[in-house]
């Protein structure tokens, strides 16, 4: 049985918006065809990214200019013979391979049994060796054409195949780095059907039920994303890859991706789906469409949609808000949504698997914080030309006025101590030491950049004061504030940020124009959960403190104990690390021996420095690895 009538009459496909109209009607079905769907994407990926021979013509492929005027702009003509071809293969090969007689149908949902033979003919489909992290081999179009697929790729094929048999139960799950399968009654049964990572053993059929209960960030503590079809349809669109090499995009993917996920988000069908979200804000931070929501917004929408629905147990969220405020030189916003991304990581225990989130805080921690840090330095000590200081410098100067206000925002000192805090944290009772001897040299370079006076300000709590009465912060145990707060407090239109602050979300303009044909790889993301960086410690409508905590005498911003609210703000330190690196941060001269040997205690253990991009590409690093994982 192939393609339907109604199916066949959108065809052929022509430019872009012929692609989304296809879409657009599949999507308002009850169930939109996958495999359809994938061959399409993957057909045009492949004469726009992998075999760009534009315009030449390929035999029984046609290309026509996305504009009259832009020769140089073309889009592959998606005729019906070519994608029914591919789609009866499809359909046939796994028809031909699974006989449903054989297995059991338990209730209303499928067996284990029956799940893993489907990955089974998916899995013996695949060209013995190849390298499976290369590009453009997610689609059924690569899997058909050329017997490849990448680790997500296979996921998806296996939904797609149970699809096609009619196994409505069965969907796909997705971590930030990880994919695999649910079925079964409202979806309580998982099963792994592919590999993860470098190592491609085979765990196929097992439940990821050990992952979950070991608090690894692959499995997200079980806060996954749990799919419908048009989750799946989402998957796909996040899925294409834009890239011609390192350094350049295809435009055209670019803007048919940006209409795909605009399509998607219109119909709510991103509700749930917070990383697609970023890379849709992403791409109208890049090249915004008129009349569409500003990237910011969006980006807090996805911030909004983990904390809602995943238990705020996502990081990248927030990896993409900071990366959108650090395109945009935003230094204490930026900030600010790293260390949130590193609040939420405190809680997960480090194995080796979780490898791509340790390279994103390595690299944030060791090149992309002192570069901004650098640069911020660089740029408030360059000489204004209307003298020194004053209001008439902050207007004619305002980027030298801007960095110097984040040099001396002890707000931002807080954030970046929150952030290690976060880490330290995080390695804690893990089975992978986290920390080395790089990451304190660079810790030490960034503190150096506060004079004592900025750090002074940051009141440091290590230890948390007991219940003195029975007043309303009696009842939430700040610890517990630290896990469960930021899931009450994090409202993002509730900051207990300083009302200065709100002005600071940069405007709508994009960071670059878009270029018409291949264009230069665009500036990716980032993140940070949007709190105050007083949300930890309770009080009253201004976020001070009722009372000085039992500890506060030895902080360095208590030099004057009469007064009950501390200068500056709190930072209650969860990590035994940071606790003892209290003194040392605040102290009027950065002890750098002192302070590596605290972050490196119980850790010495020698890693080579990960390969990154040059500083500076800390956006187009993230987008690569968005792009390999999911």
């Amino acid at each position: 049985m192939g393609l339907h009538s109604a199916q066949k009459k959108h065809f052929p496909l022509r430019g872009i918006d012929g692609v989304v109209q296809l879409f657009d009607a599949e999507l308002r079905k009850p169930e939109p065809d996958l495999a359809l769907l994938s061959l399409v994407l993957g057909f045009v990926e492949h004469f726009l990214a992998v075999n760009r021979v534009i315009p030449i013509n390929v035999p029984g492929v046609r290309f026509e200019p996305l504009e009259p005027d832009c020769p140089n702009s073309c889009f592959p003509t998606v005729e019906l013979g070519m994608i029914s071809a591919l789609y009866e293969r499809f359909t046939a090969q796994i028809r031909g391979a699974v006989d449903l007689s054989q297995y059991r149908r338990t209730g209303p949902g499928s067996s284990r049994e029956l799940v893993k033979k489907v990955s089974d003919v998916i899995w013996n489909s695949l060209s013995r060796s190849y390298f499976k992290d290369r590009a453009h081999i997610q689609s059924l179009f690569s899997l058909i054409t050329g017997t490849k697929l990448d680790s997500s790729g296979v996921a998806f094929a296996v939904v797609a195949a149970c699809q096609v048999l009619g196994l409505k139960d069965v969907h796909l799950a997705l971590s930030e780095d990880h994919a695999w399968v649910i079925f079964g009654k409202n979806g309580e049964e998982t099963a792994e059907v592919t590999w993860h990572g470098k190592g491609n053993e085979d765990r196929r059929g097992q439940t990821v039920t050990a992952g979950v209960s070991e608090k690894s960030w692959l499995y997200l503590k079980g806060s996954y994303m749990k799919c419908d079809r048009n989750m799946e349809v989402a998957f796909m669109v996040c899925a294409i890859n834009p890239s011609l090499d390192l350094h350049t995009d295809s435009s055209e993917l670019l803007q048919l991706q940006q209409k795909l996920l605009w399509l998607l988000y219109d119909r709510n069908d991103l509700d749930r789906y917070p990383m697609a979200m970023g890379t849709l804000a992403d791409l109208e931070d890049q090249d915004p469409i008129p009349g569409k929501e500003n990237p910011l917004k969006i980006h807090l929408k996805a911030v909004s949609s983990a904390q809602k629905h995943y238990n705020n147990e996502h990081i990248y969220p927030y990896m993409y808000l900071a990366g959108f405020h650090y395109r945009h030189r935003n230094v204490r916003e930026a900030l600010r949504a790293w260390a949130e991304a590193a609040q939420v990581m405190q809680d997960y225990n480090y194995f080796r698997e979780d490898e791509e989130i340790y390279k994103e805080f390595f690299d944030i921690a060791n090149d992309v914080i002192p570069t901004l840090l650098k640069e911020t330095a660089a740029a408030a000590e360059s000489p204004g030309e209307g003298g020194e200081g004053g209001e008439g410098a902050d207007k004619e100067h305002p980027k030298q006025a801007a960095a110097l206000s984040a040099l001396q925002d002890s707000d931002c000192f807080a954030h970046l101590l929150r952030f290690y805090d976060g880490i330290c944290k995080w390695e804690e009772g893990s089975p992978t030491p986290v920390l080395h001897v790089g990451w304190a040299t660079y810790l030490v370079q960034s503190l150096s950049r506060f004079e004592a006076q900025v750090r002074q300000k940051v009141s440091i709590i290590t230890k948390e004061p007991e219940s003195q009465d029975d007043d309303d912060q009696s009842s939430d145990d700040p610890r517990e504030g630290r896990r469960r707060g930021p899931r009450r407090e994090s409202k993002l239109d509730e900051q207990g940020s300083p009302p200065a602050a709100a002005p600071t979300s940069p405007s709508t303009q994009p960071a670059a124009s878009a270029a018409p044909a291949a264009q230069p790889k665009k500036v990716g993301e980032g993140g940070g959960r949007r709190r105050s960086s007083q949300g930890l410690r309770g009080g009253d409508a201004e976020g001070k403190p009722k009372s000085p905590s039992p500890d506060s005498a030895s902080s360095p911003s208590s030099q004057q104990q009469a007064s009950p609210s501390p200068a500056g703000p709190v930072v209650v330190f969860q990590s035994e690390k940071m606790k003892g690196m209290k003194e040392l941060l605040c102290a009027a001269k950065v002890n750098s021996s002192a302070i590596k040997l605290q972050l490196t205690a119980q850790s010495q253990v020698q890693m080579k420095r990960q390969k990154s991009t040059p500083a500076g590409d800390y956006s187009m690093s993230f987008m690569k690895r968005q792009r390999k994982a999911l």
